[in-house]
Formats: C-alpha cells, sequence, structure tokens
C-alpha cells in the first residue's frame, strides 16, 4: 500500500449516489429526538468503524495567536489542558486557536464546512491534541450534542480563481457564527509543517465542552503521514480579509499570526460516530495505514 493506492482506495469509497440518499434519510429523521437519532447512528456503526474522508484542495487554516491560555482552559474537555505548538518545522511555539475552511466528500456528506479548533495536550496520552469547539456547514453533519444537524451555512461560498485567491464566505444562518477569509496564492512558499502538530492532531481530536462533550472521547482519522509532511504558507500581506465570529470562539484576544493552505486533496478514514482508534506515534500510524484492507471496509451507508 502506498500513498496513490490509499488515495484510489479512500475515494472508491465514496459512491455519491449513496451520498443523496442519507442527505434526503436525514430530512426524515432530524424530527426524532437526539437521542433516538444516536441510537440509530450508533446502530450503523456497529457494522462500519470508517468513513471515507477526502478533503478537496486549498483547503485553508487560520491561525490565531492567543496571549492568555487561562482565558481558554475552561472550555477544554477533561483530561486536556491548553498547549504550545509551532505551525512550521523549526517555527516558535504558541498558543494556538485555529480556523479551518475546507470542502469535503466522504460517504455520508459532501460539502464545505468550517471548523474552530483549540490546540491542547491530551494529559493522558501526551498527544497534542485538536479541541473542536464548534462548526458550521452548509451540509449535513453529526455529533453528540445536536444528534443529525441541518445545513447551518446555506449559500456558502469556498473556492478558488484562475488569479490565485481563495475566497471563503460562511455565515451561519442565525447570523452568530462566520468565517470569511480572501488570500491570495500565488507567492505562498510551500514549507515543511510540524510534524506534531500536524500528524498527532489529527490523530487526537477531541470535541470541546461547549460542542458538547466534557470526558474528552476522541477519535481519529487514519492516514499517511506525508499528507501532513508540508503545505503553503501564505504571506500575511496576502491575506485580504480574514473575519471570524463565534458564539463559542474568538472572544480570547486572539491575533491572526499565520495562515496555512493545503495545494493538494487529502485522503483520511475517519472514525465513524461513537468510534475510537488510538495512534500512540506516527510509526503506529504508518502501520496502520499500510495495512488497510479497502475490500473489507464496510461504509455507514452499506
Amino acid at each position: 500500500m502506498n500513498v496513490l493506492e490509499y488515495a484510489k482506495g479512500v475515494e472508491k469509497l465514496v459512491d455519491p449516489m449513496a451520498v443523496g440518499k442519507v442527505q434526503y434519510l436525514q430530512t426524515k429523521l432530524r424530527r426524532l429526538p437526539v437521542c433516538w437519532q444516536k441510537k440509530i447512528v450508533n446502530s450503523a456503526t456497529k457494522k462500519a468503524d470508517k468513513m471515507p474522508f477526502v478533503v478537496e484542495p486549498y483547503c485553508t487554516f487560520l491561525f490565531y495567536e492567543i496571549p492568555d491560555p487561562s482565558k481558554v482552559q475552561k472550555f477544554m474537555p477533561d483530561g486536556f489542558l491548553p498547549a504550545k505548538a509551532a505551525v512550521f518545522e523549526g517555527g516558535a511555539k504558541k498558543y494556538y486557536g485555529i480556523v479551518s475552511m475546507f470542502r469535503i466528500h466522504t460517504s455520508v456528506f459532501w460539502g464545505a464546512r468550517a471548523e474552530y479548533y483549540l490546540v491542547a495536550e491530551n494529559t493522558k496520552t501526551g498527544l497534542l491534541s485538536w479541541i473542536m469547539m464548534d462548526y458550521i456547514s452548509d451540509t449535513i453533519s453529526y455529533d453528540e450534542k445536536h444528534g443529525l444537524k441541518s445545513p447551518d451555512a446555506k449559500k456558502a461560498v469556498m473556492t478558488t480563481t484562475c488569479e490565485g485567491d481563495f475566497v471563503c464566505e460562511m455565515r451561519a444562518d442565525d447570523g452568530k457564527q462566520k468565517v470569511i477569509c480572501q488570500a491570495n496564492l500565488m507567492r505562498a512558499k510551500m514549507k515543511l509543517l510540524n510534524q506534531r502538530l500536524w500528524i498527532e492532531g489529527n490523530t487526537s481530536i477531541a470535541y470541546g465542552r461547549l460542542a458538547g462533550e466534557t470526558d474528552g472521547d476522541l477519535f481519529s482519522l487514519t492516514f499517511f503521514p506525508e499528507e501532513m509532511k508540508q503545505a503553503l504558507e501564505i504571506p500575511m500581506e496576502d491575506v485580504a480579509l480574514a473575519e471570524v465570529a463565534s458564539s463559542r470562539t474568538g472572544k480570547f484576544g486572539a491575533v491572526l499570526d499565520k495562515v496555512v493552505s493545503f495545494p493538494f486533496a487529502q485522503h483520511m478514514l475517519s472514525d465513524a460516530p461513537g468510534q475510537q482508534t488510538h495512534y500512540d506515534s506516527e510509526v503506529a500510524l504508518r502501520a496502520a495505514v499500510e495495512g488497510v484492507d479497502f475490500n473489507k471496509i464496510r461504509t455507514l451507508n452499506d
């Protein structure tokens, strides 16, 4: 198994017609109480523990430096502490809040998302972790607090232009959240990423307290480490606009420090809801991804 074979295998697990069926089903199930929705989803994940997860090119990250980490501790799930991290190899370590903007296609949903994270350390495992505080999307989603969630950012714009501009305009329908960004990629340079932040962080993900979790239940992405080896650093002077508003983040005096973009698709397998995979090292992650048998993987819509 190599990177190319893995990418093709993940893509073949995504059936656009099946995604449409899941979206239709969500319009019916959303009328049920969240506890019933969870039972239905948990029953489905007993037969399928992974979800193909393809992040399309030009996924872009805004890194905001948090000057006072004590202000974010109360938002951490149990067992996590704010932690300093470097974005690029050899870079300065800082406390960060992160906003990611991307288009995605999976076996159950297809569309654009913006996600809000805090960087923390798992006190039990020692792994750097990404704590998801909130998200908005123009397609369906699922989490423990909301169950099967309807789109909350209709008419989202996330694209690139022939002049090298990355553009994101996502506004939640309730008016409380937005992510607006315009940045030019023409002078962006490929740089090596800090592997601890990007590899550990993407194998140790948890929901923050305001997103519905208190005990730090983790989920993981399974991917070739090379997916997180390098990315474009966009010069700050080429970031024309960056506005973030959330009912749960952006209140800590944070200042935009770095902007990162991946000019290629990233192919992963995500833990299905309720499932937990643990990788304690890059070696363990690589061994797992090299051992994937796509003929044995059952997706949530099989």
